[in-house]
């Protein structure tokens, strides 16, 4: 009777867990038209977008670098070659036989970049009224400016301004102060 009352006992409990309520287990519907995609798919392809991204940010790090250098090398071409002021004689707008040759050699510069543009100063020694040295001092920039127009330097890339006396290179009244104030000075601008 032992044995009977196990079994009846062991069917009991089979009949109640199987009659138990079950909790239904819900899927979220898939799209039709979309592959499902696994865990390592996604993360693989987040990773190459990654480094997509990274290699264009790289990319366009090494062109402004390489930019920036060749900006820099013009410019310091520029004003290496343009620290030769370009000197006058007293009272004149003339430009000397070294002059030609120095604006020559940056007529050939300016002509191979179109980005760079000029600044010229014209500057005056003391002597002469005030007003007579600013109107000599535009008229020393402008014929340096005038040589590079005819060589073939775009005029819009091209600033002329008169300092007359305001800015003398060197401090005196001798005729070597004189003549070392009686001159054109350029700054080299680049557009970027």
């Amino acid at each position: 009777m032992k044995h009977s009352i196990l079994v009846i006992a062991a069917v009991a409990a089979i009949a109640v867990v199987g009659c138990s309520k079950k909790t239904p287990v819900v899927v979220a519907p898939q799209n039709q038209d979309a592959p499902a995609l696994s865990s390592s798919s996604v993360s693989s392809s987040t990773a190459k977008d990654d480094s997509l991204k990274q290699a264009a940010l790289n990319a366009d790090a090494l062109e402004a670098e390489r930019l920036e250098g060749r900006r820099k090398t013009l410019e310091d071409l520029m004003n290496k070659l343009m620290s030769e002021e370009i000197y006058f004689e007293f009272d004149k707008a003339v430009l000397t036989d070294k002059a030609k040759d120095l604006l020559s050699q940056a007529g050939d510069i300016l002509s191979k970049e179109p980005k760079l543009s000029v600044e010229i100063e014209g500057h005056t020694d003391a002597r002469g009224t005030e007003a007579y040295n600013m109107s000599l001092g535009g008229k020393r920039a402008q014929s340096v400016a005038d040589y590079l127009i005819n060589y073939g330097v775009s005029k819009d890339r091209l600033i002329t301004l008169s300092y007359g006396e305001e800015k003398p290179k060197v401090e005196g009244t001798s005729e070597t102060a004189f003549a070392q104030n009686r001159r054109a000075v350029f700054n080299v601008k680049i557009k970027k």
